[in-house]
């Protein structure tokens, strides 16, 4: 079948994106299902951070791809061997397939699932196959998956394993998307990553999607002191409304101290969620002794941070790394859907706009300049 998709021709493109333009609206090929396979009809997508971080370069994909891996949709084919799904079912999808027999995914941890990764890397759905394609006359025809989704198109073609599906149908499609990857993330590393417990003191580098569900999640898991730290004041506003006790300007240079003097010595978790260096070194050093300190943010493969191992040591500190929020997606997007029906998660809070598909490279502009929370594309 036929369907409009934003492709991807190169990675590296220069801002502002809304006159080079990295991101072409085409119409492409898209093949029905094969076996494991389900054919979904997007009903929205999120910007996120992990799709600028593939246009910008910074996370190398192959191209050309059409990218897009936080969304929500509805089931309009299975293919064979897919019975526990229908037509009409709505689902929201997960960017991390899970083979369900790898080492991970055998241990209860599916977001590291091996295979899955392998595909991702590699542009192709789980089963190794793509089933985009461009007409010939544009040159190259394969186009590349993007994380399994290639979500910002009309359609897509994904494996069972990258659905769960989804009851609820008061949520709208456009709330159901952030449950893909920014709820994931973002309050899975505070209950799933670090167990924060009640009573306990948190810190968030960096308020984007990700971030402030994090703030949410601190929130749900009784911090006394959850301190919020970013370059914007807005996005400082806005934490202050979702439960922030504390917040601090990134830019000051006092910030290190002074968030050591409101909580008596530093946090007991400290959280990264920026994809910087610089925010890491800021976690780190306001974390006491004897925390916690996680990164969930994606910075460039060739970024490296140097460690005072001696701290490590001598302070017994525990550094983590949180992917996809170190999430069972089967078991935690039907829990926090229902705890935002609950209102203990109010992540629709946290969207910023709702756009066209034409609209898209707009819309990462606004997100490069750090002035926008999570803007979803409705179909």
């Amino acid at each position: 079948m036929k369907i409009k998709a934003a492709v991807l021709h190169a990675l590296g493109a220069s801002q502002p994106y809304s006159e080079t333009k990295p991101l072409v609206i085409e119409e492409v090929e898209l093949a029905p299902p094969g076996p494991g396979e389900v054919l979904v009809e997007i009903k929205a997508a999120g910007l996120c951070h992990s799709d600028l971080s593939v246009i910008n370069g910074s996370r190398p994909r192959p191209t050309p791809m059409v990218i897009g891996h936080e969304a929500a949709g509805v089931v309009t084919e299975c293919g064979p061997g897919v019975e526990d799904l229908k037509t009409g079912d709505r689902v929201v999808m997960v960017f991390v397939p899970s083979c369900g027999s790898c080492l991970p995914c055998a241990e209860g941890r599916p977001a590291l699932c091996e295979p899955g990764a392998h595909a991702n890397n590699a542009g192709t759905l789980l089963s190794g196959e793509r089933r985009l394609d461009r007409p010939v006359a544009s040159g190259e025809s394969t186009l590349h998956h993007h994380m399994g989704v290639s979500a910002f198109a009309e359609y897509a073609v994904v494996s069972r394993r990258s659905l769960i599906k989804i009851d609820d149908e008061e949520l709208s499609h456009e709330e159901a998307a952030l449950f893909g990857c920014a709820v994931l993330t973002g309050v899975g590393a505070v209950v799933n990553t670090a167990r924060v417990s009640p009573g306990s003191s948190v810190a968030i580098l960096g308020l984007g999607g990700v971030g402030l569900n994090a703030l949410l999640g601190a929130k749900l898991s009784g911090a006394s002191r959850i301190i919020a730290i970013d370059l914007q004041d807005s996005k400082l506003t806005l934490a202050s409304e979702l439960g922030a006790t504390h917040t601090f300007n990134a830019a000051d240079e006092t910030v290190i101290e002074a968030v050591r003097d409101a909580t008596g010595g530093g946090v007991d978790f400290a959280f990264e969620m920026a994809g910087s260096v610089k925010a890491m070194e800021q976690a780190y050093r306001v974390t006491r002794r004897g925390g916690t300190t996680v990164s969930a943010g994606l910075p460039h493969p060739d970024h490296r941070w140097d460690l005072q191992q001696v701290s490590m040591v001598a302070e017994e500190r525990t550094i983590k790394g949180s992917y996809i929020g170190s999430c069972v997606p089967l078991r935690d997007i039907p829990r926090y859907i229902d705890l935002y029906r609950q209102g203990l998660l109010p992540v629709n809070k946290l969207m910023s706009e709702v756009l066209d598909l034409e609209d898209i490279n707009n819309g990462f502009d606004r997100l490069a300049s750090g002035k926008t929370v999570r803007q979803v594309i409705r179909f």
